[in-house]
C-alpha cells in the first residue's frame, strides 16, 4: 500500500476505533495524544502539541495508526493509569527518544530496562507524589511497565509481534501480515472472521473444518474477540 509516495506495508494500519478496541484506550484520548488539542485556560486559547508523532500521517482528516503507535499507547496509558501526569510523560518521551535513538521509545526493549533511569532523571523536576512512588524501587516501575512488554516478541530492541493471549497461544498481531490485524498465527485467518463464524454456525468444530484451521485456533480467536467485546 502506498500513499503520497510512502510505502506503508509492514507498518500495520489501524483506525481509531480499532486502536481503541485493541488497547482499551478511548478513541478521544488516542486522538489527543496523536494530534494534540486546543483548549481555553482562564479565557485564553492554549494548545497542547502531540505526545509523539504517529507512524501514519493523517489523510483527508482520517486518523490511522501503525503497529508501534499501538504499543506506545499501551505504555503511555499504563503510566497515566498509575497516576503519572502527561507533562512528566511528555518529558520522559523526549528524554527517552534522545537516549534510545527512537521516535517510539516506550515500545523498545531498552526502555523496559532503561526507563526507570529516564524517569529518575526527571524526578527533581516533576512535582508528582505518584511519580516518586513509582520510582521508589525497580519493582514498582516494573509492575507498571512489564504488563505492556510480556506479550511482545522482539528482534533486537524492536517489537515485531504482539501475542495478546500470551506468546504460547495462537492469536498474534504482526504488522507484516494482514496489515497488523489480529489473526491466528498458523493460518493467518482473522480472529474476527473465526469468531463471527462460530456465532453463525454455533459450533467451533464446524468452523475449524470449514476454515481448515485447528480447533485451538478457533477457540483462541473466540476467546480473544470475547475479551475485546467485554
Amino acid at each position: 500500500m502506498q500513499r503520497d509516495g510512502t510505502n506503508y506495508l509492514g507498518l500495520g494500519i489501524y483506525t481509531l476505533s480499532e486502536a481503541s478496541r485493541l488497547t482499551n484506550v478511548s478513541a478521544q484520548r488516542i486522538r489527543r495524544w496523536l494530534l494534540g488539542y486546543r483548549y481555553l485556560y482562564e479565557g485564553a486559547p492554549c494548545e497542547q502539541v502531540p505526545l509523539f508523532k504517529g507512524q501514519i500521517a493523517p489523510f483527508e482528516s482520517k486518523v490511522e495508526l501503525g503497529f508501534r503507535d499501538l504499543l506506545e499507547i499501551r505504555v503511555v496509558n499504563a503510566f497515566v493509569e498509575a497516576g503519572v501526569g502527561l507533562p512528566t510523560i511528555r518529558k520522559a518521551l523526549v528524554r527517552a527518544s534522545a537516549l534510545l535513538s527512537s521516535d517510539h521509545p516506550f515500545s523498545t526493549a531498552r526502555f523496559r530496562t532503561d526507563g526507570r533511569g529516564i524517569f529518575l532523571e526527571l524526578s527533581d523536576e516533576a512535582d508528582e507524589p505518584a511519580l516518586v512512588d513509582i520510582l521508589r524501587g525497580q519493582y514498582a516501575f516494573k509492575k507498571i511497565v512489564e504488563p505492556s512488554f510480556k506479550d511482545l516478541e522482539f528482534i533486537g530492541d524492536q517489537a515485531v509481534r504482539w501475542w495478546p493471549l500470551t506468546i504460547r497461544r495462537t492469536v498474534v498481531l504482526d504488522p507484516a501480515i494482514a496489515f497488523g490485524q489480529p489473526i491466528v498465527s498458523k493460518s493467518a485467518v482473522p480472529t474476527l472472521a473465526l469468531a463471527n463464524a462460530v456465532k453463525a454456525e454455533g459450533s467451533e468444530l464446524r468452523v475449524s473444518k470449514a476454515f481448515r484451521v485447528s480447533l485451538d485456533e478457533v477457540r483462541d480467536a473466540v476467546e480473544f474477540e470475547s475479551r475485546l467485546a467485554a
